[in-house]
């Protein structure tokens, strides 16, 4: 029975480099691709093992559709990208870097509005102050339909697909409130928003995923399962 695998890692920034430095810390070090202009190559000395490199948001896809056995990449992605990702995807292990929190952030002139319950309040009488709906710009409609509708019960609003910098959509008239990412929350202060005290919507981090695919085999299930636990007890620097 094979004991092969392939494993997606993102192909450029601080995600890649962070990645590739687990792996190695881990015992997986990532040989260099024969070409420059390749994205896929194997662990060094490991063969078998397939190491494709791909935008983070690609590693969400390729995971649902389970066109890789393993992928590391940002939690948000995954849960954004992916209905029911809950049900197709294993989170196996957070990784350590890449934190961000996608929050709920409104102008910092709102003094009485700090949570999602005040938010719905200035939600159900936006329409008849203003004459139409509570905008929100984000470009995570579906964890923002989450948080408002099923979590808060807030229904009366309109999500702006945000294109740019959606940290700018208040104060440039596009949008009242915003569902963003954030490490530090100081782009936030810059641009005059405040996080709501219960608008923490994810705190995200580079995760180790894998698709819930059943027809495996018990070696290559055992193959994948080492290299999570030798990431687990080993992928961090010493």
């Amino acid at each position: 029975m094979s004991t092969g695998f392939s494993i997606a890692v993102p192909s450029k920034g601080r995600l890649r480099d962070e990645a590739l430095a687990r792996l190695e810390y881990a015992g997986y070090p990532v040989a260099p691709p024969k070409d420059a202009r390749s994205y896929r190559t194997t662990v060094a000395g490991r063969p078998e093992i397939e190491v494709a490199f791909l935008s983070a948001s690609e590693i969400a896809r390729e995971l649902g559709s389970g066109n890789i056995d393993l992928g590391i990449t940002g939690e948000d992605l995954v849960r954004e990208g992916l209905p029911d990702s809950h049900d197709r995807i294993d989170r196996l292990l957070g990784l350590g870097f890449g934190q961000a929190d996608v929050v709920v952030a409104v102008p910092e002139p709102w003094f009485d509005v700090d949570t999602m319950a005040d938010l719905g309040v200035v939600a159900a009488d936006f329409r008849q102050r203003h004459g139409r709906r509570l905008r929100i710009a984000t470009k995570y409609w579906r964890l923002t339909q989450q948080h408002f509708s099923q979590t808060h019960g807030i229904q009366l609003y309109r999500i702006i697909e945000s294109l740019g910098a959606t940290e700018g959509a208040p104060a440039a008239g596009q949008a009242d409130v915003i569902v963003d990412i954030t490490s530090t929350g100081s782009t936030l202060k810059a641009n005059h928003l405040k996080i709501l005290s219960d608008g923490v919507i994810l705190r995200s981090e580079a995760c180790l995923f894998a698709p819930k695919l059943e027809s495996l085999s018990p070696a290559r299930k055992a193959a994948i399962s080492e290299m999570a636990g030798a990431l687990e007890k080993n992928g961090k620097p010493r």
